[in-house]
């Protein structure tokens, strides 16, 4: 990217480009999983999923070529807030396709790219202190605990 004064930075076709190509590869990804794991159809899944890409897109290209220091996550959900609100023409639409894709087939995959990029690291994995290693693992089990205990709740 490349700066234009202090105030904001303008993304570049490349850098655009990089994104569409990501989020094409996570939506066809997430879709499949989607399709396999929780029989939702393939295209409705598809649809949703690029609705959700667009908007990451839109929200992407907002931060950066737009004059406030607002992070992107923050134009994502205004957009999808806009978009799915019941006074909106387009929120049936929207509502229907995204509800399509549940959330844990988009973590799954998530999660899959952040280990490729933590794999990538190992080098600066290996360089932190042993306490750094004995704190990350407990606070994985302690989510992985907490969320089994949520979950049975939840169940009964």
């Amino acid at each position: 990217m490349t700066e234009m004064n202090d105030e904001f930075k303008i993304i570049s076709v490349p850098g655009l480009v990089n994104w569409i190509f990501l989020l094409l590869v996570f939506s066809i990804i997430t879709t499949i999983g989607n399709c396999m794991g929780y029989r939702h159809p393939i295209s409705e899944s598809l649809i949703g999923m690029i609705i959700l890409s667009l908007i990451a897109l839109s929200g992407v290209w907002m931060e950066n070529n737009l004059p406030f220091k607002i992070p992107s996550i923050i134009y994502i959900i205004i957009i999808g807030f806009i978009l799915a609100f019941p006074l909106v023409p387009t929120s049936a639409i929207i509502i229907y396709y995204v509800s399509e894709v549940e959330i844990i087939s988009i973590v799954t995959v998530f999660l899959a790219y952040v280990g490729i990029g933590m794999g990538n690291s190992w080098d600066e994995i290996r360089s932190l202190d042993w306490k750094a290693l004995i704190l990350t693992m407990i606070i994985i089990t302690a989510l992985y605990v907490s969320s089994g205990i949520v979950t049975q709740f939840i169940n009964l």
